[in-house]
């Protein structure tokens, strides 16, 4: 069964401030399948790292469409806290945080059988981390 690693990130400067996330996708020899950065507008942390999960899932399934049912799916966030709210450890105490918990948890049931969410140190988020300053810096 094929493999795929995702990274995500999302940053706030400010928080809430300015906000971006990033997405850095790769294969099973590490090759890079596709990123994504993109600004997200005025957001908490903790709502950017949301929207980078729920953006890495819908690229995800564009790409790789009614195959994602049978690949498997790291995906690598450096935020304890969402992935332990995803896996239904934590409660979500902001409201605002809710649709999109509701659109991951729909995404996951729908076509991400074999998913697995992974708390990583900042240090193994280097490239999704880059990817939040380059669309915060405009680059």
């Amino acid at each position: 069964m094929e493999k795929i690693t995702v990274y995500t990130d999302g940053g706030a400067r400010g928080n809430p401030g300015p906000a971006a996330i990033g997405v850095h996708v790769v294969d099973e020899k590490d090759q890079v399948v596709t990123e994504v950065k993109q600004t997200i507008g005025n957001a908490t942390n903790n709502f950017a790292e949301y929207q980078a999960v729920a953006t890495a899932l819908a690229t995800l399934k564009q790409r790789f469409g009614a195959h994602t049912k049978t690949m498997m799916f790291e995906l690598r966030l450096d935020s304890e806290l969402v992935k332990k709210q995803l896996n239904n450890e934590y409660q979500i105490k902001d409201p605002g945080l809710v649709p999109l918990f509701i659109e991951i948890h729909n995404l996951r049931v729908s076509a991400f059988p074999n998913l697995t969410l992974t708390h990583v140190p900042r240090a193994q988020n280097k490239e999704a981390d880059r990817l939040v300053n380059e669309a915060l810096d405009g680059k």
